[in-house]
Order: structure tokens, then sequence, then C-alpha cells
């Protein structure tokens, strides 16, 4: 394997006497795209959310790029390459998609800069509008860069919520169900613009639902359930195996399965 960009050992979560996730180990090579699944209550969600800082983890580590990131606030994260998208992304109401976009850059001066020091400011507003406005772009959202965020539809807020992920300029990208409510004419494109990214050196970890979108992305599947990995393989070895099926059938439900294609072969 590559150089491991993002390394967790022994994630340990619960919350009250309910154990949602129990002793995870899980690697990501730099340039990958992993597509982490499993049922719902797998631990999928509350994973994504630890390591994104959103959570406090009750045992284990994480090492990104080669530092620990577990004790650090979600914004330190941010800093250290680690951004993230949302399942249901929440748009102001009074800001155009390219207002949002800029605010989402980590390289605009606050008022006091401006003031104080008005020509770098200037400069850095001015390269901030234009990085927002190639990634409006390659997102395929300029044409709608001047309307309300608020009234994108939910494809749309998806990928201008993957535009404000990329302002700050992360190594990795984690998504929540990127194409959940997506129109599915849309969610080709979605997967297409994830491609472009990865291929210029993005590393992604998806949580997703459609295998479909995951067959058509991801290099590797990691598959929870209650709380453990119970698969890490091939999106084309997904339906092969067995740890897999009874993760998402149950153990009967997948013997009876068995059975059925035993019956009829």
């Amino acid at each position: 394997m590559s150089e491991k960009l993002l390394h967790i050992a022994g994630l340990g979560k619960a919350f009250g006497g309910n154990v949602v996730l129990d002793g995870v180990d899980m690697a990501v090579a730099r340039g990958e795209i992993v597509g982490l699944l499993g049922p719902n209550g797998s631990g999928k969600s509350t994973l994504l959310n630890i390591a994104t800082g959103f959570e406090a983890l009750d045992r284990g580590s994480i090492v990104f790029d080669g530092t620990p990131i577990e004790k650090l606030a979600a914004h330190r994260i941010v800093g250290r390459g680690i951004a993230r998208t949302f399942q249901l992304p929440s748009m102001p109401t009074r800001m155009s998609v390219m207002e949002v976009a800029m605010a989402a850059s980590t390289a605009r001066h606050g008022v006091w800069d401006t003031l104080l020091r008005p020509a770098p400011a200037r400069q850095a507003e001015q390269a901030a509008r234009d990085k927002a406005a190639r990634l409006l772009r390659e997102l395929l959202l300029e044409p709608v860069r001047d309307l309300p965020a608020a009234a994108l539809s939910g494809g749309q807020k998806k990928l201008l919520g993957i535009v404000c992920a990329l302002m700050g300029d992360p190594q990795m990208l984690m998504l929540d169900e990127p194409t959940a409510g997506v129109h599915p004419n849309l969610r080709n494109d979605i997967v297409q613009a994830l491609l472009r990214l990865n291929a210029a050196g993005m590393t992604l970890v998806v949580v997703e639902h459609d295998m479909h979108f995951i067959q058509s992305l991801c290099t590797r599947c990691v598959v929870l359930d209650r709380g453990r990995i119970v698969a890490s393989c091939r999106p084309d070895e997904l339906a092969s195996n067995e740890r897999v099926a009874e993760a998402y059938l149950g153990a009967a439900a997948h013997q009876r399965a068995e059975a059925a294609q035993e019956a009829f072969a």
C-alpha cells in the first residue's frame, strides 16, 4: 500500500450503554478513494464525526499525515488538511452562492486587516474570489453563482458544500452521503467531479448507501457492522463477501438466500 495518510487505531466510542465503535482499525493511503459502508446504526457517521473533530473519542488514536489529531478541535483538524461535507447542508438565505464560497475561504482577511493592511487584504480577497470562481466552474455551479444559496436544489447544495470544503486546500475530503436526495441526473456529475479531484491528488473517504455510486467511484470499500470493521475489499468483491451479506441481510436471511440459490441451481 502507498503512504498512509490517515491511520485510525483502536477507536472506541459509546453513548451511554450503547457501544457505537468497538476497536476500529482503519488506514487510508494517500490518493485512495475509500467508500465507508454499513447498515444503519453501524457507526459510519460517528466514525466520520470523530475523524473530523465533531465528536470526542473514548479511546484509540488518529494520526493524519504523521501528526496525532484525536485531541484537536474541528477547526484545527481543518487546518491540518481534512475537510468534510454534511449529509444535509444548511445554506444561508441572504448570501449568494459566490458569497458562501468566499466565506469558506481561510485566506480571507477580517475587517481590521482590511483597515490596517489594505493592500495585502485586497490581494487575499481577490485570490479567494478567483479560487471560488474556479471551483464553482469545476463543480458546475457557475451558472447559479449569483443566486441565493438557499434556493439551490438538494444536489446543488451538496456540490456547494464540496466547494466550501475545497476552499481551504485540504489533502483529504470526507463526504457524508453526497448523493442522498440527489436527482439521478446529477449523480454522475458528482462522480465525475470527485474523480477529477482525485486525479489532481485529493484523497477521498465517502460515506454512502448508493452501491452504484460506490462502484463508479471508489477504489476500496470498508464495511462497518455494529461498530466493527467486517470487510475491506474492492467494490466488485462486495456482493460475494459473506460478512458483508450478513451485515446487510442478517445471518438467517443470508442462509435463506444461499438455500434458494442452491434450490434453483
